[in-house]
C-alpha cells in the first residue's frame, strides 16, 4: 500500500470507523446466520425465513438516508453514537424478553436495521479525512467492517447451539459495548466537515442521473453481497441438508471472501480506475451467480462458486466508492445515505426472492438467475456512461485520481 497513505488522514478514526462498521454489520445480519434455528422453533415457511432475513436488510436501507442527514447535521461521530446506542437497547431487549413470534422477528430486524444504517456513518467519518487520490483505500478498508457478515456467520450458530439462539442477542452486546466506548475515544469530526444542507438540496441530488447510476451499481454490488450474507446459511440448510453450524461455517468462507477484498477493490480502483475494474467484476458477478443456479451436485462445488461470486461484487463495492467521492465530494454525506440505501434495497430483494422463489417454484435458481442479469444490466449502463464521465468529471485536469 503507498507510504503516503498512512501519512495521510487520522489513523484512530478509520480504526474506529472499521471497528464499528464490523461490529453494526455483525449484528445487523444475525437472523441469516441463526435463521435455521428460530425457523424450526417458529416453524416458519420459506417465504417467512426470507423475509425474516431479508428485513433488517431493507430497514437499514431506509434508516441510511436518516443516517445521511443526522450526519450532515450533527457530524459523523454523534450521528453514529445515536445508532450505536439504539442497537445495544435493542437487543438488550430481545435477549431480557425473548423473541416469540415470526412478527417478533420482524420488530427485531427493523431495530437491527438501525445497525445497517451504520454505513453512512462510517464511511464519511473516514473518508473526509483522506484527500481524492487515497480515497479508494481509505474507503476500502472502513468498508471491509462488512467482515462483521462473516463474523455472524462463524460464531452465531455455534453460540445458538451451545447457548440458545435467544442468547446470542445478549452475548453480542459485550462486544458492541466495548467498541463503543473506544468509538467515543477514538474517533474525531474531520476539520473540514461540509455545512449542514436542507431537504431541497437533498433532493436536488436526485435530479442528477449520475446520482441513479451510482445507486443502482451499488444495489448490485453490495446488495449481492449482503442478499447472500443474509441468505446463505438457510441455502446451505435447505439445499444440501447442512446442519446449522456447517451451514454457518460455509456461509462465513463466503462472505469473508467478500469483504476481505473490499480494500483490494479500492486500492486496485484507485491504480487502475473505478470504471474498469467495475466493469470487470459485473461479468464475473453475473458467471458466479449463473453457475449457481444451476443447483449444484455438492455443496463444496457450490460453495467455490459463491465464493467468486463474493469477490468479484466485495471488490465492486471497493470500486464504486472510489468513484462517488470523485463525483460528488461536497454531497458525500447525501450521497453515502443514497448509495447505500440502494445497497440494502438490493439486498432485500436478492433475500427475499430467494424465498419466495423457492416457496413458489421449488427451487432457487430463478431468484439467481435474475440477480446475475441485474449485473449484466449493470455492466451495460457502465459500459453506455463511462466516456461521458472520462471526458468531464474525471478528466485528468480535474483530479489527479484515476477514474
Amino acid at each position: 500500500m503507498d507510504k503516503t497513505f498512512w501519512k495521510a488522514g487520522h489513523r484512530p478514526t478509520l480504526l474506529a470507523a472499521f471497528l464499528y462498521f464490523d461490529l453494526a454489520f455483525m449484528v445487523w445480519v444475525m437472523l441469516g446466520p441463526l435463521g435455521v434455528q428460530i425457523a424450526k422453533d417458529l416453524g416458519l415457511t420459506h417465504a417467512q425465513k426470507g423475509m425474516m432475513v431479508a428485513t433488517p436488510v431493507l430497514a437499514g436501507a431506509i434508516l441510511r438516508i436518516f443516517m445521511g442527514i443526522l450526519v450532515d447535521h450533527l457530524k459523523p461521530k454523534l450521528a453514529g453514537a445515536i445508532g450505536q446506542v439504539i442497537v445495544i437497547i435493542a437487543l438488550f431487549f430481545a435477549w431480557y424478553f425473548g423473541i416469540h413470534s415470526y412478527e417478533q422477528t420482524l420488530i427485531l430486524g427493523v431495530f437491527l436495521g438501525v445497525a445497517g444504517a451504520s454505513f453512512a456513518v462510517a464511511l464519511p467519518l473516514a473518508s473526509r479525512w483522506y484527500p481524492p487520490e487515497h480515497q479508494g483505500t481509505a474507503l476500502g478498508i472502513a468498508g471491509a467492517g462488512n467482515s462483521g457478515t462473516a463474523l455472524a456467520a462463524l460464531i452465531a450458530p455455534s453460540l445458538a447451539i451451545a447457548f440458545g439462539w435467544s442468547n446470542v442477542f445478549g452475548l453480542a452486546l459485550i462486544p458492541l459495548v466495548l467498541v463503543f466506548i473506544f468509538y467515543l475515544v477514538a474517533a474525531k469530526d474531520a476539520p473540514e466537515c461540509p455545512a449542514p444542507k436542507s431537504l431541497a438540496e437533498y433532493l436536488k441530488v436526485l435530479k442528477d442521473t449520475d446520482a441513479w447510476w451510482f445507486m443502482f451499481f451499488y444495489s448490485v454490488t453490495f446488495g449481492g453481497f449482503v442478499g447472500l450474507a443474509s441468505s446463505l446459511t438457510i441455502y446451505f440448510n435447505i439445499q444440501y441438508g447442512l446442519d446449522a453450524k456447517t451451514a454457518g461455517f460455509f456461509t462465513a468462507a463466503c462472505v469473508f471472501a467478500g469483504s476481505l477484498v473490499r480494500p483490494i477493490g479500492g486500492n486496485v480502483a484507485d491504480r487502475i480506475g473505478g470504471i474498469k475494474s467495475l466493469s470487470v467484476m459485473y461479468v464475473l458477478a453475473a458467471a458466479f451467480l449463473g453457475v449457481v443456479s444451476m443447483g449444484l451436485p455438492t455443496a463444496w462445488m457450490a460453495l467455490l462458486a459463491f465464493v467468486g461470486a463474493m469477490l468479484a461484487l466485495g471488490m465492486g463495492n471497493g470500486a464504486v466508492f472510489q468513484l462517488v467521492p470523485q463525483r460528488f465530494r461536497k454531497e458525500i454525506g447525501v450521497m453515502t445515505g443514497l448509495v447505500g440505501m440502494a445497497g440494502g434495497i438490493g439486498g432485500f430483494y436478492l433475500a427475499s426472492s430467494l424465498g419466495y422463489a423457492k416457496q413458489i417454484t421449488g427451487s432457487y435458481q430463478i431468484g439467481f438467475l435474475i440477480f446475475a442479469a441485474l449485473a449484466l444490466l449493470a455492466f451495460a449502463g457502465l459500459s453506455g456512461v463511462k466516456n461521458r464521465w472520462r471526458t468531464t468529471w474525471g478528466a485528468a485536469h480535474l483530479t489527479a485520481a484515476k477514474i
